[in-house]
């Protein structure tokens, strides 16, 4: 058999360093979109959801180790693991969602920010943008 050259990649190649860099890329923006996921748990309009499912698919595409840690997560794991089945959202779900989103725009909109219009502007639109996104995701029966 004849001898044929080495064609795989070593470890130092520019393919496997833009490789790594892309990794580390798909890693940080998970963590970034996790980060506001787990913001908007506290913060009115931001919603939870999307950015959860979009930290999943950026882990899933960085890291099997932080893909695999989201969906063992206590909080945040069913949610992915229902999507990644799926590819949709329960109504119960998109209603919790929803609600809780419109409960807290109109708490801090009406009471926490009274006397302040702009500031109330800013949070009835981020909050109509944050159920615009959650209604649009698919519906499962």
């Amino acid at each position: 058999m004849p001898n044929l050259p080495d064609t795989r990649p070593s470890a130092d190649t520019p393919l496997s360093r833009t490789r790594r860099g892309m990794r580390a890329l798909y890693a940080a923006a998970g963590c970034l979109s996790l980060l506001l996921g787990v913001v908007g748990i506290f913060l009115p309009g931001l919603p939870t959801t999307p950015f959860v499912l979009l930290a999943a698919a950026c882990f899933a595409k960085a890291s099997p180790r932080l893909h695999a840690w989201l969906l063992a997560h206590r909080l945040f794991g069913p949610m992915v693991r229902d999507w990644e089945a799926h590819r949709s959202l329960t109504p119960r779900t998109k209603a919790l969602a929803v609600g809780s989103m419109s409960v807290m725009v109109a708490v801090s909109a009406l009471w926490g920010l009274a006397g302040r219009p702009l500031a109330q502007a800013a949070v009835l639109a981020a909050g109509a943008v944050g159920a615009i996104v959650v209604l649009r995701i698919p519906t499962r029966r």
